[in-house]
């Protein structure tokens, strides 16, 4: 049925499908999953220089998340998801990791007058950074060295991993978050391939374990994360507040906002990002779940073998974030 209503959308003289909020409109609930094959982790972004909305993923279907690369999709209408091949593999574009490629994020920025693109990714448990002039790449890596490769002051445990990046409308400050088992963030220098180290702390929220996720909206700034192992069926998504990019984070009572559904075949969904679209006060929660229907049966093997899915986000007329209903 969705694909004879697109069909039938681009058919009718008169009726044209080709604006975002057209193509919002007719998002049915069995558009899941977006991208074909095994994949997790996914960054979000709209390019400003191509009209182009991308997801980053991590390439899953790995034996214990051994892969070495990572791929980008594009598209116009958030249906038709264009395959741009491998943006960056660890084998042949970088020297100090060979493994271990998870959970990319990206950020647009225009520097004396062209843009550039900052991608900041997990390297066998280390965060490094490539840039690009174009958001499908190539993508370089510039310093040769990972970009954060220690534990801040009195942090026990944890992994340096999951890094997620923000510009703060309000400062233009630019911001880059990690961690596994603690959140820390940290300024970002003007050359976005360093830290400042003088700011870097932790704000870690209760029922933190991974996938962070920050954006703005109305006023607020607003912190996701994930909860639980992603080989776990459990893998849900919290969020909470702040007034600023660093916090303190103001946790709501009921900040569970997505998770399985038994009935509906749907389980380990977290480790999301969120796309606003462009010019829109619309948005969109991305983010995988075990890959439908079997990956569920493998046990703990489910954590490798996931799909990319994207959903409606809401918000109630106060700023809080409405549960997410899961979709096929």
């Amino acid at each position: 049925m969705y694909f004879l209503a697109v069909f039938w959308l681009f058919s009718v003289p008169g009726i044209k499908a080709n604006t975002m909020q057209d193509s919002l409109r007719c998002l049915k609930s069995s558009h899941n999953p977006v991208l074909p094959g095994y994949y997790a982790d996914p960054e979000v972004m709209y390019s400003y220089k191509t009209g182009k909305y991308y997801i980053y993923p991590t390439s899953d279907g790995f034996h214990e998340w051994s892969g070495h690369y990572f791929k980008a999709y594009s598209s116009t209408d958030l249906k038709a998801w264009k395959d741009e091949g491998i943006i960056f593999d660890f084998t042949c574009d970088l020297t100090w990791a060979d493994k271990r490629a998870w959970a990319p994020c990206i950020i647009e920025r225009k520097i004396d007058g062209k843009y550039k693109y900052f991608y900041y990714y997990s390297a066998d448990k280390k965060i490094g950074v490539a840039v690009a002039d174009d958001p499908v790449g190539p993508f370089t890596d510039p310093l040769g060295k990972p970009l954060v490769n220690y534990k801040l002051e009195r942090q026990v445990g944890g992994q340096q991993i999951d890094p997620d990046v923000f510009r703060d409308p309000e400062s233009g400050k630019y911001y880059l978050y990690w961690g596994c088992g603690y959140l820390a963030v940290a300024e970002l220098n003007d050359d976005m391939i360093s830290i400042k180290k003088s700011t870097a702390k932790r704000i870690t929220p209760s029922n933190y374990t991974e996938g962070t996720e920050v954006f703005y909206r109305n006023g607020l700034y607003y912190f996701m994360w994930s909860e639980n192992d992603t080989r776990d069926e459990n893998y849900r998504v919290r969020y909470a507040t702040a007034q600023s990019p660093t916090g303190p984070l103001d946790i709501p009572q009921n900040n569970l906002i997505l998770w399985k559904r038994s009935e509906k075949g749907i389980y380990g969904t977290g480790h999301n990002s969120v796309l606003q679209v462009f010019e829109k006060d619309e948005w969109h929660i991305v983010y995988h779940r075990f890959k439908r229907p079997d990956a569920v049966k493998m046990g703990w093997a489910a954590g490798y073998h996931r799909e990319v899915c994207m959903d409606k986000l809401e918000f109630n007329t106060d700023g809080s974030m409405k549960i997410v209903e899961p979709t096929l």
